[in-house]
């Protein structure tokens, strides 16, 4: 039984190309272990920029047909998403390869240091970065296992998912959707936000509960009621301005929120912070970051330093350029509060917003039909758009009833300007004359790996 990373030094990973199995398979070989691992993108010629990176911290990197298990290999890695029938999963059984999951592997990881875990249904993977580089700046030598790379790990070439530092302490997400976020028992458990994804709000609170009785120290945002209900200790809560009553004793608190642009400023406890994000949600994850530092020892003055270098993470409201007037700015808003919130970050920046929407998953499109319409509706001011394409189909057995035609149509019941394009290379032609000067082109959209080479071949051809 695999309890500790010392009962394994050769693991390899089904799937390695994913962004939470690359995380974890490039800490384990930046702590000296044998890492291995395959895709099924690399048995044509997907994936090949990955690959490469990985190779390039010395993971072996094999097509998804068995040949790369070889008798060093002492444990297997999967996700949920790997299938009983993939040749790796039926070699390591009939050897008696232990095979672990990719959530049980990471607690077994956070375990062996002093880890900060960030929960919640949105800003997840920002949060964690901020605090990365906040602990960087701060001298900590942190370590990070993403669930995004940092813009500027990737910079240097990298996927940019996971450091491995020389300090005690480890930033991770901590998952929800798979209800593994109750396998980790962190030094400090930090809860963003509480909105409906994946799963109803009862059983987010259930898992989130059980989540902030096994963290020593629990911090949570009580900007929201939700993750407010589950508050154990408010002077190590923040919140976002709101001076009520009922929220006196929370000891962090940002105030005086201003965007210009593609910038945003506002103070802490009366510290100024200023950075080139967009958006009150930044404003919210940079106090979550700081007040998470603040307790471990850091100045506010520092965190304010490392939060003005903040360079962002990959396809969070990460800006390709402007042309003509027109600025493209492309995210990986997916659930009905990101999607609002990226809209809502993107109208300082211009007069008009026009949003491109993919869905992704038939079952998860179906279960919030009702909260993407609201939500996006909501945030749309009379002058922008939304336009949709069919949800993105990654294989298996789904049920295919419902299309993005049927979230227009209740989109457009409500009087708001909405449009389908089924197909999204005809999307382009068919929004031109929407796109005028002094706009943004809001792209979003998750789990389709071409969405990134989707959004530059849009951008070159404006």
């Amino acid at each position: 039984m695999i309890t500790s990373l010392q009962d394994f030094s050769r693991p390899f990973f089904i799937g390695v190309a994913g962004t939470g199995m690359s995380a974890l398979a490039q800490y384990l070989q930046g702590i000296g272990m044998q890492v291995a691992g395959s895709d099924r993108q690399f048995n044509s010629e997907g994936g090949q920029a990955v690959r490469f990176q990985l190779a390039q911290e010395g993971i072996r990197c094999f097509p998804q047909d068995g040949t790369g298990i070889d008798n060093t290999v002492d444990l297997v890695v999967v996700s949920t998403a790997i299938e009983s029938s993939v040749p790796e999963v039926k070699i390591a059984q009939e050897r008696g390869i232990p095979i672990i999951h990719r959530a049980a592997l990471l607690a077994i990881i956070a375990a062996s240091k002093k880890t900060i875990a960030v929960a919640g249904t949105s800003g997840k993977s920002t949060t964690a970065a901020m605090l990365y580089d906040i602990l960087e700046q701060g001298g900590y030598a942190p370590s990070i296992i993403s669930g995004a790379g940092l813009t500027r790990i990737i910079q240097q070439g990298k996927v940019g998912n996971a450091v491995v530092g020389k300090g005690e302490w480890l930033v991770i997400e901590a998952d929800e959707s798979d209800g593994s976020i109750i396998q980790y028992h962190p030094e400090i458990g930090l809860l963003l936000n509480v909105d409906k994804d994946h799963d109803e709000i009862d059983t987010l609170l259930k898992l989130f509960s059980q989540f902030a009785s096994q963290s020593k120290y629990f911090v949570v945002n009580q900007t929201h009621p939700l993750a407010a209900s589950l508050s154990v200790d408010s002077s190590r809560d923040f919140i976002v301005e709101q001076p009520s009553s009922a929220a006196r004793n929370v000891r962090y608190r940002a105030t005086g929120f201003l965007q210009k642009g593609l910038q945003i400023q506002f103070a802490i406890n009366g510290v100024p912070f200023e950075l080139e994000q967009v958006g009150k949600h930044n404003m919210e994850n940079a106090l979550a970051a700081t007040a998470v530092a603040h307790q471990i020892g850091i100045p506010f003055s520092t965190a304010a330093l490392a939060l003005k270098k903040y360079q962002g993470i990959y396809r969070r409201h990460q800006v390709l350029g402007q042309k003509n007037g027109v600025w493209v700015i492309d995210d990986y808003a997916h659930n009905p509060a990101k999607c609002a919130a990226a809209i809502t970050a993107c109208q300082p920046v211009a007069s008009k917003v026009v949003a491109w929407f993919q869905p992704h998953g038939y079952k998860p499109t179906r279960f919030l039909r009702n909260d993407f319409v609201q939500a996006i509706a909501a945030s749309l001011r009379p002058q922008d758009e939304i336009w949709m394409s069919e949800i993105y189909y990654a294989g298996g057995t789904a049920l295919k009833d419902i299309s993005a035609a049927d979230l227009i149509a209740d989109l457009q019941a409500l009087g708001v300007k909405a449009t389908f394009v089924e197909d999204r290379q005809n999307f382009l032609s068919a929004v031109s004359h929407s796109l005028l000067p002094d706009c943004v082109l809001l792209l979003m959209g998750a789990r389709d790996p071409s969405l990134e080479q989707f959004a530059k071949e849009l951008f070159s051809k404006l």
